[in-house]
């Protein structure tokens, strides 16, 4: 099998403002519904988070919680397990991860995440390297990990480019209000409209966050 080719498309990152303004160009050119949207809302910021075991633990601790609950124990949590590693969180029992305000079911998945790089089951450096495909199977191999989660990853912490997350319903809303549907489109609705958006979904991503914050600031 021949070498990937380096900095292909799947591999360039998101690092800094100036790559934001690169995409925000690219998709206003190509999408007259990014045009509005950008329009809307301008340059989305940039939103990148640490990767390895915290970034992932960090994604966990934020399933299914506003921006500020996830915040506020992501705070504690991170505040109380120092340093941050595996080994760290393992020493800690359910009911002193439970005070930090950690629910049973993610404290099962955090543990899982944590034996699993103690025991080589999983290689965060290597990640860097897989494309969104492979980092998806990788990722929900481990326990309690799912695709979301996996793609969350992909956009945050490993910043790829090309990266989007379809089952997210904030991204899903965000389409359906620009779109002015009735309904939210399905992930694998809203990843076929995605299409268009290549080489920078991962611009597209942040757009359309950025366009549902302020939708429903204004109560759209």
């Amino acid at each position: 099998m021949p070498a990937r080719r380096k900095n292909s498309p799947a591999e360039r990152t998101i690092e800094a403002a100036r790559d934001i303004r690169r995409g925000c160009r690219a998709l206003r050119r190509g999408c007259p519904l990014m045009q509005m949207i950008h329009d809307t809302v301008g340059d989305p910021p940039l939103r990148r988070r640490q990767g390895g075991f915290t970034g992932l633990a960090r994604i966990v601790v934020g399933q299914q919680l506003s921006i500020a609950s996830a915040d506020a124990i992501w705070t504690r949590l991170s505040n109380g397990v120092v340093p941050f590693e595996p080994s760290a969180l393992l020493d800690l029992s359910e009911d002193e991860l439970r005070a930090y305000g950690v629910s049973r079911p993610k404290i099962k998945t955090l543990q899982g995440i944590a034996d699993s790089v103690i025991h080589g089951r999983i290689n965060f450096d290597a990640l860097q390297h897989c494309d969104g495909i492979e980092l998806r199977e990788r990722l929900t191999a481990l326990p309690g990990i799912g695709p979301w989660s996996a793609d969350i990853y992909h956009v945050f912490c490993l910043g790829a480019q090309d990266a989007f997350a379809p089952g997210d319903l904030a991204l899903q809303e965000a389409l359906r209000i620009a779109m002015q549907c009735e309904s939210r489109p399905s992930p694998n609705e809203l990843l076929a409209f995605a299409e268009r958006w290549k080489p920078w979904r991962g611009v597209a991503a942040r757009l359309l966050w950025s366009y549902y914050a302020n939708a429903r600031t204004n109560q759209v």
